[in-house]
């Protein structure tokens, strides 16, 4: 009988974000958000 085992590993790093990709984050979620309030306000008035 013959077994073989095959062992992975794995590693996994956080990764930094830098300052553009952090505005760029915030600038993204503002504009989701006022689409959001814009289509709630147009749900409710008519």
């Amino acid at each position: 009988m013959t077994l073989n085992l095959f062992f992975l590993t794995i590693s996994v790093n956080k990764r930094k974000r830098t300052i553009e990709e952090i505005q760029h984050e915030q600038n993204v979620q503002k504009m989701y958000d006022e689409m959001k309030d814009r289509q709630i306000t147009m749900f409710y008035t008519n």
